[in-house]
């Protein structure tokens, strides 16, 4: 009997049929997704874990000692040593006694650029601000002034919140008789920076007190701005004081106007609020540096009752 042969197989197969590409791509999806996801996670972890958050800015706060750096800049090259002599005494003495630090200066130590030497009160604030920095308070008083009292500390006089707040004027032209900036009228005395007082021709710029810290270094960078040393105002650094005060907000809203009288009197009566017994400060404003007007001549009314009250003769 014969078998038949198995049918013999074809040398020649039809190829195969292509695979389906669906299954792969809907793998690469979700890979990619779950890749995507995985990456997710892991940034947020490290947002979260992987680095320190960086701590908000906080302003460097003075420790307050001192609490008053006074600061008077003087010119020997000027005027009669013998009278500046009388002046740095009167600061020594008075700093001493309430422990305060003093700094007094000489006028030609300070480059002021090309502008008159009068700028070099802004330098040696700055100067100040630098050497003791964590003084609570700058007061600079110039160099035609003596101070009168030596029993009212700062404070007492006009630095202890209330007491400032009692003396702020508000709601006021800052620059009389009608400027039509104001000083703010809802300032509280613990939120001013800058203290200063007017005499009837504006601003006494030869008597301030600046409270340490950031806004009193922008406050006399800005005050010493290369623009207004070269604008040739008439009054120098007064009228650029009295500019930047009405036209920059950021100062002007740490202003307080106090009146004339609280450390700014005057020896004589036409330029501003003349000296009374008891006050603080008597300055010799418009004092020149020789003559009937002289500083060493109007200084000579005061110089023994200063050092009477201080206990020196």
């Amino acid at each position: 009997m014969h078998f038949a042969y198995p049918p013999r197989k074809s040398s020649n197969p039809p190829p195969f049929r292509p695979r389906s590409t669906r299954l792969p791509l809907l793998r690469r999806s979700r890979l990619k997704t779950v890749g995507l996801g995985l990456f997710a996670f892991l940034c947020i972890l490290y947002l979260l874990f992987g680095r320190s958050k960086p701590s908000p800015y906080h302003e460097r706060v003075p420790s307050g000692t001192p609490s008053v750096v006074l600061v008077t800049v003087i010119d020997p090259t000027n005027w009669n040593n013998a009278y500046l002599s009388t002046i740095k005494e009167n600061r020594e003495k008075y700093a001493a006694r309430h422990g305060y630090e003093v700094m007094v200066v000489k006028a030609y130590d300070y480059d002021t650029h090309g502008a008159p030497q009068s700028w070099a009160k802004i330098l040696a604030m700055r100067h100040a601000l630098s050497t003791y920095p964590d003084c609570k308070f700058i007061w600079y008083l110039d160099q035609d002034a003596y101070i009168m009292d030596p029993t009212k500390s700062l404070e007492d006089v006009v630095l202890e919140p209330k007491k400032l707040e009692s003396l702020m004027i508000k709601d006021f032209p800052v620059v009389p008789p009608d400027s039509i900036i104001k000083t703010f009228s809802h300032l509280r005395g613990q939120d001013t920076d800058f203290i200063v007082s007017q005499d009837k021709e504006g601003l006494v710029h030869k008597s301030v007190i600046v409270r340490n810290g950031e806004w009193a270094k922008f406050f006399v960078e800005t005050w010493f701005d290369p623009l207004y040393r070269s604008y040739n105002f008439q009054k120098a650094e007064r009228h650029a004081l009295e500019h930047i005060v009405q036209w920059h907000p950021t100062i002007l809203s740490k202003l307080a106007l106090v009146p004339q009288r609280t450390f700014s009197s005057y020896s004589r009566p036409e330029l501003g609020d003349t000296y009374q017994e008891g006050d603080f400060v008597v300055m010799f404003a418009a004092c020149t540096e020789s003559g009937e007007r002289s500083c060493e001549t109007e200084s000579s009314k005061y110089w023994s009752k200063w050092r009477a009250a201080f206990g020196l003769t």
